[in-house]
C-alpha cells in the first residue's frame, strides 16, 4: 500500500511543480509585458508632452499677447507616475505658478492648454461650460478668434454668457424663462440672421 501512496503523492507533487514553474513562468512574461508597456506609455507620453508644450508656448502667446508658458513633468525620472505642472509668465511680469495667477489669467491659460492639446490631437467635439466668464474683452477677442480657428477642426459647444464669444458661433441656442415659469428655447443660424439683418 505504502508504494501506491508514494507513487500517487509523487505524481500530486510532480502536477503542483510543474503548475508552479507555470506559474512562473506566466508571472515573468507578464512583468515583461508590464515593463514594455510601461516604456511605450512613458515614451508616447513624453512624446505627447514634448507636441503640446511647443504648441502651449505659442497658443499661450497669442491668448495674452505675449508672455510664455511651458509644461514642467513633476517626475521626469519616472514617466509612468509624472504629472505636469504649468509655469506661466504673464507679459512684463516674472514667471510663476498657476496658483499664483488671477481667476480670468488661470481660465486663460487652462484654455491655451485645451486649445494646445486639440491642435495635436483633434477631438470631434469639445464642450466649454463659461470658460470666458473671467475675460476682459480684449482676452475674450483673442479667445473668440482662437475659437473660430479650431471650430474648423473640432465642433464645440460653448456655454456663455459673453456677448463676444457668442459672436463666433455658427449657431446660437438660448434658454430662457417664460411667463409660466417654464423654459424656453430657440435657435438662430448667425449666418442666416445676418442675411435677413437690415444694413445699418
Amino acid at each position: 500500500d505504502a508504494p501506491e501512496e508514494y507513487e500517487s503523492t509523487q505524481e500530486r507533487f510532480d502536477f503542483l511543480t510543474q503548475q508552479v514553474e507555470d506559474l512562473n513562468e506566466t508571472e515573468r512574461q507578464l512583468r515583461d509585458v508590464i515593463a514594455e508597456l510601461d516604456d511605450l506609455t512613458s515614451k508616447a507620453f513624453a512624446s505627447t508632452v514634448e507636441e503640446v508644450n511647443i504648441i502651449f508656448g505659442r497658443t499661450f502667446e497669442q491668448l495674452f499677447g505675449g508672455g510664455s508658458a511651458r509644461l514642467v513633468l513633476t517626475d521626469p525620472d519616472d514617466l509612468t507616475i509624472s504629472g505636469v505642472d504649468i509655469i506661466a509668465q504673464l507679459p512684463n511680469r516674472r514667471e510663476q505658478g498657476l496658483g499664483l495667477l488671477s481667476g480670468g489669467e488661470r481660465s486663460l491659460t487652462a484654455a491655451a492648454l485645451i486649445f494646445s492639446l486639440l491642435k495635436v490631437s483633434p477631438t470631434p467635439f469639445c464642450v466649454m461650460d463659461e470658460v470666458d466668464a473671467a475675460l476682459d474683452e480684449a482676452n475674450v477677442n483673442r479667445f473668440r478668434d482662437l475659437l473660430r480657428e479650431l471650430s474648423l477642426k473640432s465642433q464645440f459647444i460653448v456655454i456663455t454668457h459673453n456677448r463676444g464669444t457668442v459672436q463666433a458661433a455658427q449657431t446660437i441656442y438660448g434658454i430662457s424663462m417664460g411667463t409660466d415659469s417654464a423654459s424656453q428655447s430657440l435657435s438662430i443660424k448667425t449666418e442666416e440672421y445676418l442675411k435677413q439683418a437690415p444694413l445699418l
